[in-house]
């Protein structure tokens, strides 16, 4: 993306660790974990190759055409998985606000990538649902004082929701920043 180079390389790293940390979640002995992990950590390196500022690498036009098609695939999957998980709907616009922002940089003049103009109305769509989402996410991270029943049970540091909450807030909040950046 376009812009100071430091807040590009946060970027990166934030994006990086989601994904470093969601591969771990793959481990998970809980399946709905392993279901999602894959798809996040795909998300969150894809993101964090995205962030790489144009200073340091400006891939051709055939690299953000990949891009395109590796979250078009990604898409196909969100929407088919979506017929029995409403979650996948949010994974279905994640994939499709990468690859709306692939092909922005492959469409951008020159075919430097970095810094091109995407469509307002499209940007401004995205924008309005990642910005909700973060909110959203936001406000589930806040402690409720509520009981385990049937006891309580330890789960595995991978296994704890707030961690993957947390991490899915972090990809919501560099959407963001690489959506406002277009």
């Amino acid at each position: 993306m376009h812009g100071p180079a430091s807040p590009g390389w946060l970027l990166v790293v934030l994006c990086a660790a989601t994904g470093a940390y969601c591969l771990l979640r793959m481990r998970s002995p809980v399946e709905e974990q392993r279901r999602t992990a894959g798809g996040e950590a795909l998300m969150g390196f894809g993101m964090a190759a995205m962030a790489v500022p144009a200073a340091v690498a400006t891939p051709p036009r055939w690299a953000w055409l990949a891009y395109a098609a590796l979250f078009g695939a990604t898409a196909v999957r969100a929407l088919w998985a979506s017929r029995t998980s409403p979650h996948h709907l949010h994974h279905l616009m994640g994939a499709g606000a990468m690859v709306y922002m692939a092909g922005v940089m492959a469409a951008s003049p020159g075919h430097h990538g970095h810094g091109g103009s995407g469509i307002p109305l499209v940007t401004g769509v995205l924008l309005l649902y990642f910005a909700g989402y973060v909110l959203r996410s936001g406000v589930r991270l806040l402690p409720l004082a509520a009981a385990s029943p049937g006891g309580t049970r330890t789960l595995g540091w991978g296994d704890r929701p707030e961690l993957s909450r947390a991490c899915r807030l972090s990809m919501g909040i560099a959407m963001v920043a690489m959506l406002v950046t277009l």
